[in-house]
């Protein structure tokens, strides 16, 4: 038994391997009141399709892809709805977003890395001081795609659309190759989807970057 409980944690470690951190970077006046505005609001989360035959179609579809992650159908359907809203709402692909969470957690809403980043989305803890409200749980499911959402646009807004430099940046691993070719390959892999919806950025591997 404690043979095979040691394989398993072995396991988890190497899923969560290329979990990094997001480095603490102090903020203007006006980015962090523009990124508290962002985390603030509290709309329900709704699919973003212009029709509801397009959103059940995507749903059908992204549902069958993570099922071998999140068995249980209903928490499937919730955690999909909320990052395709989140994503959308922060002018991103959902299907970035995705290969975010495979690659960041593993789709494992309680996951801790290291160095504390939090939930699905790898979220540090800091980011509740420097823009969001005391008590706020970075493991809940809408609070965590929240943040990290608005983390990962606010990357992009650095870099200029950059999107592998923007994803090194969430990672805490910028000028390294490792994860955002991980999340690249997550995103235009596992997660691709044709059917209609829009692609906010094209991803883009850079060989001449070390791993």
């Amino acid at each position: 038994m404690a043979r095979i409980a040691f394989a398993a944690a072995c396991v988890l470690a190497c899923e969560i391997a290329a979990a990094g951190e997001q480095k603490y970077e102090p903020l203007s006046a006006s980015v962090q009141a523009g990124l508290h505005r962002s985390v603030a609001d509290q709309a329900s989360p709704r699919l973003a399709f212009a029709s509801d035959a397009e959103g059940m179609a995507w749903l059908a579809a992204m549902s069958k892809r993570l099922e071998k992650h999140v068995p249980d159908a209903t928490t499937r359907e919730d955690l999909l709805t909320t990052v395709h809203y989140e994503a959308t709402r922060a002018g991103l692909d959902p299907q970035l977003v995705l290969g975010v969470i495979q690659v960041e957690s593993g789709f494992r809403k309680y996951a801790v890395s290291k160095a504390g980043a939090r939930g699905y989305m790898q979220v540090m803890p800091f980011w509740i001081t420097l823009i969001g409200e005391s008590g706020q749980n970075l493991f809940k499911l809408r609070t965590n795609l929240r943040y990290g959402c608005t983390i990962l646009r606010h990357y992009l807004e650095i870099e200029r659309g950059d999107t592998f430099r923007a994803l090194g940046r969430y990672n805490g691993s910028l000028g390294k190759s490792r994860y955002p070719n991980a999340v690249l390959r997550a995103w235009s892999g596992t997660w691709e989807y044709k059917a209609g919806d829009r692609v906010i950025a094209t991803p883009t591997a850079y060989a001449g970057e070390s791993r």
